[in-house]
C-alpha cells in the first residue's frame, strides 16, 4: 500500500462524506465511501478500514438519534439483515462486484426518480417488502458497506417523520455493522495495518458527523427528503459507471 497525498486525500473525503451521510441523510450516499477509497486501494482495504471507523459513527450518531427510532420497523428489518449478512459471508469472492454496482446503481435511480416525480411516501406497502428490503441491505452493506439506498428505499415509504426516518436508519445501521464485525474477522479483514489506518481517522470520523447534524437541521423537511432522493440518483450513475469501467 502506497500512502502518498492522493490516497490521504481520498480517503479524509471519503470518510467526512460518510460521517455527513451517517448522521444527516440516512447513510444513502454513505456508499460512496469505498468506491472513493478504491480508486487508489483494492476494494478489500477499503471495506476493511471503513468497518471500524463507521461503528464509530455509529457511536457518536447513536447519541442523538436513539430516542427517534421505530422499533416496528427496526423488528421488521433487522433479522432479514443479519440473514444478508450471513449472505454475503457464504458468498464471499463468489460474485461478480461489478455487476452488484451496476444492479445496485439501477436501483438506486429508478428509486430516486420515482420519489421526485410521484407523491408516493407514505403510502402503504407490504410487510413483506420491509423485510426483503432489510435483507438486501444487509448483503449490500456486507459487501460495500451500501446497506443505505434498500434501506432507504422502505423508509421512505413509511408514515415517518425526519426524525424518525434519521434515527431508525442510524440505529439499524449501526446494529447491521456490528453483526459484521464477525465475518470480517473470520476472513481476516481486520488486521493491524487496517485498524491503524481507522484508528488515525477517526478525528476525520467524528467531523463529517458533527456537519451531517448541522446540515440536517438546516434543511426543511421536503427538501431534506427531496435532496436525499437526488443523492441516491446520482449515487446511482456513479455505481453504474465504476462497475461498468
Amino acid at each position: 500500500m502506497v500512502y502518498d497525498w492522493q490516497f490521504i486525500v481520498l480517503i479524509i473525503v471519503a470518510v467526512l462524506i460518510t460521517g455527513i451521510s451517517k448522521s444527516g441523510f440516512a447513510g444513502g450516499v454513505g456508499v460512496v465511501a469505498v468506491p472513493l477509497i478504491s480508486l487508489k486501494a483494492s476494494p478489500t482495504f477499503a471495506v476493511a478500514v471503513m468497518l471500524p471507523l463507521l461503528i464509530v459513527m455509529d457511536v457518536f450518531s447513536l447519541k442523538a438519534w436513539w430516542r427517534h427510532r421505530v422499533k416496528a420497523v427496526l423488528w421488521l428489518m433487522f433479522p432479514p439483515a443479519v440473514l444478508g449478512v450471513a449472505v454475503g459471508y457464504l458468498t464471499y469472492g463468489l460474485f461478480d462486484e461489478d455487476l452488484l454496482k451496476v444492479l445496485l446503481g439501477v436501483f438506486s435511480i429508478l428509486f430516486g426518480l420515482w420519489g421526485l416525480l410521484k407523491p408516493f411516501r407514505g403510502s402503504v406497502v407490504p410487510t413483506w417488502v420491509g423485510g426483503l428490503s432489510g435483507g438486501i441491505a444487509g448483503f449490500t452493506s456486507f459487501i460495500a458497506h451500501a446497506g443505505g439506498p434498500p434501506l432507504n428505499f422502505y423508509l421512505l415509504q413509511r408514515r415517518l417523520t425526519r426524525e424518525q426516518f434519521l434515527a431508525t436508519a442510524v440505529v439499524f445501521l449501526a446494529a447491521t455493522n456490528l453483526v459484521k464485525l464477525v465475518p470480517y474477522g473470520m476472513l481476516g479483514l481486520l488486521n493491524v495495518e487496517n485498524l491503524t489506518v481507522a484508528l488515525l481517522l477517526i478525528p476525520m470520523a467524528w467531523l463529517g458527523v458533527r456537519l451531517g447534524l448541522v446540515i440536517q437541521k438546516r434543511l426543511s423537511g421536503e427538501l431534506f427528503f427531496r435532496v436525499i432522493l437526488c443523492l441516491l440518483i446520482l449515487l446511482g450513475i456513479r455505481l453504474i459507471v465504476d462497475g461498468w469501467g
